[in-house]
């Protein structure tokens, strides 16, 4: 019987799912194939890996999504002009300022994020049983919000390594790489600093994580279950690419706002701040630079994904564990 891997494990599918259509006058109806689930504890430290490795892929759009969301003055308002306008002020390797807060940042936030995921969902999904997406949004939330305050002090640092070379030369920070970042903020503003919008980032989190992962692991299901498709690289892409798409679109207005909070040299109150946005830019401003965010987000939940299923394929063919 040939066997197609679950979103977290393997499993087979029923054979009656190829059978031909006897009436081919007649439009066949959308078959269901059985798949039986087969879970699989996957090293707890494969998300954090998975992700660390699209950070090296995507950040320069990252950089870019963020310049956009706190551009000011004259800076350029397009992605392909703010892209053009680092290359030539800073060159090349302009575009992977704050790599290494990004990975940072991957190491904290991203491991937890999906460490716990996955834990949860071996925890609460009996064997041989599909997790229902009730559940898969609420461990993915949980686990996303853990992720948002384990992740946060580098996620600061990486905000404004990102936005640093766009300030006055008055204000700029000039943080060497992420540790350096954390030393300098807990020296010049407290440990305090390392927290800041740390519930706006950790309500992003969770929401990134409920958009992304549970998504993510419906749409396989979904494509392993009604097409021809099984645990392939297609499945996989097509999947993490339909994953984007709903993460970009619902975590927008919570990204606007983390990176405004992060980047701020005054403190101000999250409401206060939401109102100063609303009234300068109207009600466009949650979604601001969705486009820069999906072309990001897009690329990076594709590569993340396909990075992750190979450490996933790569742990199986180790285990000697049947696919």
């Amino acid at each position: 019987m040939p066997e197609t891997p679950s979103p977290s494990g393997s499993g087979a599918v029923s054979p009656s799912s190829t059978l031909p259509n006897p009436n081919p006058g007649v439009k066949p109806k959308l078959q269901k194939k059985q798949i039986t689930l087969k879970q699989i504890p996957y090293p707890f430290w494969f998300g954090g890996s998975a992700s660390s490795m699209a950070a090296c892929v995507t950040h320069p759009l990252d950089l870019v999504k963020v310049r956009l969301q706190l551009r000011s003055g004259d800076a350029p308002k397009s992605m392909s002009g703010t892209f053009m306008h680092i290359v030539r002020t800073s060159g090349p390797r302009g575009l992977y300022d704050g790599l290494t807060a990004s990975l940072l940042r991957q190491m904290t936030y991203s491991t937890v994020r999906f460490g716990v995921y996955e834990d949860l969902k071996r925890r609460f999904t009996p064997e041989g049983q599909k997790p229902g997406l009730p559940l898969l949004i609420g461990l993915s939330s949980f686990s996303g919000l853990l992720g948002g305050l384990a992740g946060n002090a580098a996620d600061v640092v990486n905000v404004r390594m990102q936005q640093d070379a766009a300030l006055p030369a008055a204000q700029r920070r000039h943080y060497r790489h992420g540790l350096d970042g954390l030393i300098k903020m807990a020296r010049t503003e407290g440990l305090s600093s390392w927290f800041r919008g740390v519930w706006p980032n950790s309500t992003r989190a969770a929401l990134m994580n409920a958009s992304q992962l549970a998504s993510y692991d419906t749409f396989k299901v979904m494509l392993m279950t009604y097409t021809p498709l099984g645990d392939t690289t297609t499945t996989h892409f097509a999947s993490s690419l339909l994953a984007g798409f709903v993460a970009t679109t619902i975590c927008s207005p919570v990204d606007v706002i983390k990176s405004r909070v992060m980047s701020a040299h005054t403190k101000k109150g999250l409401l206060s701040l939401i109102s100063e946005i609303y009234s300068k830019e109207g009600v466009t401003w949650m979604f601001k630079g969705w486009v820069p965010a999906f072309l990001r987000l897009g690329p990076q939940t594709i590569c993340t994904f396909l990075f992750l299923e190979a450490h996933r394929k790569a742990f199986r063919k180790v285990k000697d564990i049947d696919q």
